[in-house]
């Protein structure tokens, strides 16, 4: 067994494609748990194809896709807050038709390529075998940030994902914190989208911190424990990558989303044979 994961990791790319996943997985589980306590996954699912639009002008016009992407990423949070606030339409019809709308956007641009295929499918699914260092350096400072960030903002951040009346009371500027964890949303979702796409990082986006959300409660042991759920799906699923040649971003995002379900399905056990022996004693 051992030597079936050391046997995965020794050519120099699948070193870098371990990097990058776990910085990541990282980024991802440590803003991702503000997203699901706050119930905006569906936001979070608009924003990582929101920023489809500025990767396609980044390939288009050959600037920085992390550039593109992230002014794309802002641009959406802001159009979705406007919406929400001005339109009178529900938050989730709002976000729903941004969603669509910017990565139509965004696929329309692309097709203006001449490699339309090669681009759309690295844009929406990534290529985390072929990252590079710089990508990697690039990855380390933007996980750091929300990381240090997700520190420095906690109570503001745990007062607006239980009670965002009460963080209003208490003087902690709710809408500001929106703003601030919008930000680092866009910016774990840049550093991840060479990875894992960005179709794909929502399954990292979500799945650790969901599951972890069933393991612990207090918030930030559910962030340790996404970011270790996180971690094993990235080495397991290159690992699979490696020796059964399967798409690497996509087996990554598929083994962190049925973690959820195995959790759940154990949970689940345990319970009807607590019952079962319950019933069984009485």
């Amino acid at each position: 067994m051992v030597e079936w994961f050391s046997e995965a990791f020794e050519p120099e790319f699948m070193q870098r494609a371990l990097q990058a996943g776990l910085l990541a997985s990282a980024a991802t589980a440590v803003v991702g748990t503000w997203v699901v306590l706050r119930g905006l996954t569906f936001l979070g699912d608009a924003l990582a194809h929101g920023v489809v639009p500025g990767l396609a002008l980044a390939v288009l016009w050959g600037f920085s896709p992390v550039a593109g992407a992230f002014v794309a990423a802002l641009v959406m949070s802001g159009a979705v807050t406007a919406v929400t606030r001005r339109a009178r339409v529900r938050e989730d019809t709002g976000i729903g038709l941004l969603f669509v709308g910017m990565l139509a956007l965004g696929v329309v641009i692309i097709s203006r390529s001449d490699e339309f295929a090669t681009d759309v499918t690295s844009l929406l699914f990534g290529d985390v075998l072929g990252v590079t260092g710089g990508d990697v350096r690039g990855q380390a400072v933007a996980a750091a940030v929300v990381v240090v960030a997700s520190v420095v903002l906690y109570r503001p951040f745990l007062a607006l994902a239980f009670n965002e009346d009460k963080a209003a009371t208490l003087g902690l500027r709710p809408g500001l914190t929106h703003a601030a964890l919008m930000v680092l949303l866009a910016t774990a979702i840049v550093a991840s989208f060479q990875a894992i796409g960005t179709l794909l990082v929502f399954g990292l986006l979500i799945g650790p911190p969901a599951t972890a959300s069933l393991l612990v409660r207090r918030v930030p042991l559910i962030m340790v424990t996404a970011v270790a759920l996180g971690a094993g799906a990235v080495v397991v699923g290159l690992t699979v990558s490696f020796h059964h040649d399967t798409a690497g971003g996509a087996t990554i995002a598929g083994l962190a989303v049925a973690e959820f379900f195995v959790v759940l399905a154990a949970q689940e056990i345990a319970r009807a044979l607590r019952l079962a022996r319950h019933r069984h004693a009485v």
